[in-house]
């Protein structure tokens, strides 16, 4: 990858998922401040997760049928900015949880069709290093998307902070268009009832057509990713109401500390984009597994100290935690389904890995913020944790390594 790409990655990257972060965050804060219930907040991740679980696989067939990534990232790029310009006019809960909704459908593109670009530039040997590059750029949109929130939440009124949202999605829009695109190109351009039953017939092939799953256990991979998502997102779903209503933390605090997990994530991303390229995919995996059912159990204790200053210290470790765990798991799954994917099918695989976490990040917050209704949110995460911990046990016990020395190994120990 040159210099020149490298660049427009970054900035396609982070403008992607700072804008998307940032109208979570203030969807969710401007539902918890209007007098909504914390399910209705949890709702807002629901919908982003459903329009992610429904079409990145579609975006990522798509792209991988026409040999037209770069095509598809303007186009869905178009439509996610798009998508953010009613809410300048609405301020019904139902209107923001609909175009959450919309705005996924259109931004589910991104994940699938970057990363398999990103993850072909690396190659055999260096997949490990340019996925981790690319998601450390993703994590400091996060990071900038987080930290900015809860500074412009206190600055602009909602209909001038959805005006910038919109814009800096549209400059990822405009980034892409400089993206070197190298896919292979089918040897004549297909018609669009070609494209659409190619499509249909790779998100739902028949029995005998789905070997590419069974792969090193790839298709527990994905059965994990849901359930681990489901702890994740569930928790991470009442944090714009946890924070400032049972923490005590200010607009601008809250801010900072949900920037600690996509800050963490920058730099955590590059280390373990080498250690996947050195010790292989497997053993990252399944510890950032580990760590995600562990950052549900010490967001839960944050609220047992007396004092605030000790309180916030807990939130800290609880997001240092999630971005090292989340760090961990998405180099190593990235890197793994690049491993093991057919050539042709890479862009639909990444995307059936966000469909996989789209289900944990629609049922996920479904049930935390649905228990945090009739018990305690601390309670609501203690339970939050177990998808998390048997996904751990998926893993460990049904990936089998796909890359250096330990290739071919199935248990985590052997």
């Amino acid at each position: 990858m040159t210099l020149r790409d490298r660049l427009v990655v970054t900035v396609a990257a982070a403008t992607r998922f700072g804008s998307g972060i940032l109208m979570g965050t203030a969807l969710g804060f401007y539902i918890g401040d209007g007098g909504g219930s914390d399910l209705a907040a949890a709702l807002v991740y629901t919908a982003y997760f459903a329009g992610m679980m429904l079409f990145a696989p579609f975006w990522g067939a798509v792209a991988d049928v026409t040999g037209r990534r770069r095509a598809v990232l303007v186009a869905t790029g178009v439509g996610a900015t798009l998508a953010v310009l009613p809410l300048v006019a609405v301020e019904a809960t139902w209107a923001f949880v609909g175009l959450r909704g919309l705005y996924a459908a259109f931004a589910a593109a991104f994940p699938p069709v970057m990363l398999t670009v990103v993850s072909a530039s690396g190659g055999d040997s260096g997949r490990g290093r340019a996925v981790g590059f690319f998601n450390s750029a993703r994590a400091v949109g996060f990071t900038g998307g987080q930290l900015t929130a809860g500074a412009l939440l206190g600055l602009f009124v909602p209909d001038s902070l959805f005006l910038v949202i919109a814009g800096v999605s549209l400059v990822s829009t405009i980034a892409v268009v400089f993206l070197t695109d190298n896919a292979p190109k089918p040897d004549a351009d297909p018609t669009v009832a070609e494209v659409a039953s190619e499509v249909r017939e790779r998100l739902f092939p028949a029995v005998g057509d789905r070997a590419h799953l069974e792969t090193n256990g790839l298709k527990w991979l994905y059965v994990a990713l849901a359930l681990r998502n489901m702890t994740v997102l569930g928790v991470m779903s009442l944090m714009p109401v946890y924070l400032p209503q049972s923490l005590g933390l200010s607009a601008f605090l809250m801010g900072v500390v949900l920037a600690l997990n996509p800050g963490g994530q920058a730099v955590f991303m590059l280390l373990f984009g080498r250690v996947a390229d050195v010790t292989g995919r497997k053993r990252l995996i399944t510890l950032g597994m580990a760590g995600s059912a562990l950052f549900a159990l010490v967001a839960a204790a944050a609220t047992l100290p007396a004092s605030p200053t000790v309180r916030f210290a807990v939130a800290v470790v609880a997001f240092l935690l999630i971005a090292a765990s989340f760090s961990a798991m998405t180099t190593g799954a990235l890197a793994f389904i690049g491993d093991v994917a057919p050539a042709d099918r890479e862009s639909e695989l990444m995307g059936l890995r966000t469909t996989a976490k789209g289900v944990g990040g629609v049922l996920g917050p479904v049930l935390v913020g649905g228990l945090a209704l009739v018990v305690s949110k601390e309670v609501a995460f203690v339970v939050g944790a177990v998808p998390g911990l048997v996904a751990t046990a998926i893993v460990a016990a049904t990936l089998v390594e796909s890359y250096g020395a330990r290739a071919g190994v199935p248990f985590l120990g052997d």
